[in-house]
């Protein structure tokens, strides 16, 4: 099985342009709060200051949980082998799964004695997960 990992998917230019307009907003609402602060209007200072501050999380947040969620996607299918062996003589072979396998399923000749194999068994390999902590 050469199957690679999918590529992680780039950001959509509908997402992008919904970020950089949140953005150029709370940069607006940045510069009238400057400007409601030069006039001494105090209560359109904190609202402004409030847009622009949201509005600047908002994207921030957009944009981590994007990567996040594409990070999250990027998975590969985890392995599956057949185990093949002779009745006869004992001879296994373990190789990537195939599609049309089966238990039992008699396969290509043995290698020792010429006598036809099958399919003992189809597992799944798990890879052990890290621990984060001790």
């Amino acid at each position: 099985m050469s199957e690679t990992a999918p590529s992680m998917r780039k950001f959509s230019f509908f997402f992008l342009a919904i970020v950089f307009i949140t953005l150029a907003l709370s940069i607006a609402a940045f510069f009238q709060a400057y400007d409601a602060y030069m006039l001494g209007e105090i209560e359109n200072v904190y609202f402004f200051v409030l847009i622009g501050v949201s509005g600047l999380a908002l994207s921030t947040y957009m944009v981590f949980q994007t990567r996040r969620r594409a990070l999250r996607l990027a998975f590969r299918p985890p392995r599956i082998a057949t185990t093949i062996l002779c009745q006869k003589c004992g001879f296994k072979n373990i190789r990537d799964f195939e599609r049309g396998d089966f238990i039992f399923k008699e396969t290509e000749e043995c290698p020792k004695c010429k006598e036809k194999t099958k399919i003992t068994s189809i597992i799944r390999e798990v890879k052990e997960k890290k621990k984060r902590w001790g």
